[in-house]
């Protein structure tokens, strides 16, 4: 079955409008981290989107491929300065393979959360090891779901509350289901999307890499290397590859 693309034309065209997340303050601390781990290798991101990350980071060097289900967002990329250097698979990225190995594969900015099923992460943890070459890392950059703030009985919590956007995420606690409700002014009009998302535990994620043959190699707060505390609302962690563990996608296969 294939998963739903929640980031078609209208999300795309407005993608790229969030200035906080697109703000060098955020981006740099990020590329600079994922650059390190790279070392001399290439890089494969999944959910590549409109190359918010791929793009300053192959500018630092790194050679970057991407896979993404939204052929919209890969357009914004491939209009971009650089972006058509970028080799990018248009599928899920929880399953799609591609013909190459990577010293580093990263997710960021909750995508890992886009896959709405445990069964779905598992399959991405495994699709991330076998493009890994020995040594090589695994990144997410994920919230820890926020369960603590909510009130007992709630399901809603509001997580931007601006004159021209609004944006609330209904939780499901049963099945750590999570539904992200965004209202947009434009032109004096509400606009509306809701996306689904599946929460997990940083100590799910360590399983799940355990299960594809990745070892955790350190968790951080953010990109900055800051603690991760029982305070943090979200983490950087990277997975390593066994040096000794055979590869598990040949070049071709």
């Amino acid at each position: 079955m294939t998963p739903k693309d929640y980031f078609g034309e209208r999300v795309a065209a407005r993608y790229d409008d969030d200035s906080e997340m697109f703000d060098p303050a955020v981006i740099d601390p990020a590329v600079d981290f994922l650059a390190a781990l790279a070392g001399g290798g290439a890089a494969l991101e999944l959910g590549i989107g409109t190359g918010r990350i791929a793009l300053p980071l192959a500018r630092r060097g790194v050679r970057v491929h991407g896979i993404d289900l939204s052929d919209a967002m890969v357009a914004r990329l491939r209009a971009k300065p650089g972006g058509e250097d970028i080799e990018v698979a248009i599928g899920d990225f929880a399953t799609t393979s591609v013909d190459a190995t990577f010293s580093l594969a990263y997710l960021v900015f909750n995508t890992i959360m886009n896959l709405t099923s445990q069964a779905e992460q598992v399959a991405c943890f495994q699709n991330a090891a076998a493009h890994l070459e020995p040594g090589g890392c695994f990144v997410i950059e994920v919230g820890v779901p926020d369960l603590q703030r909510l009130p007992a009985g709630e399901t809603f919590r509001p997580f931007r509350v601006t004159p021209t956007k609004l944006g609330f995420d209904e939780y499901d606690v049963v099945a750590q289901g999570l539904i992200s409700h965004h209202y947009v002014l434009v032109d004096g009009t509400w606009e509306v999307n809701s996306v689904r998302f599946r929460y997990v535990w940083p100590a799910e994620l360590d399983l799940m890499a355990r299960l594809a043959g990745l070892k955790l190699r350190e968790r951080w707060s953010g990109w900055r290397r800051e603690p991760f505390t029982s305070e943090s609302t979200e983490h950087v962690s990277v997975w390593e590859k066994d040096q000794a563990q055979p590869l598990l996608h040949q070049r071709g296969g």
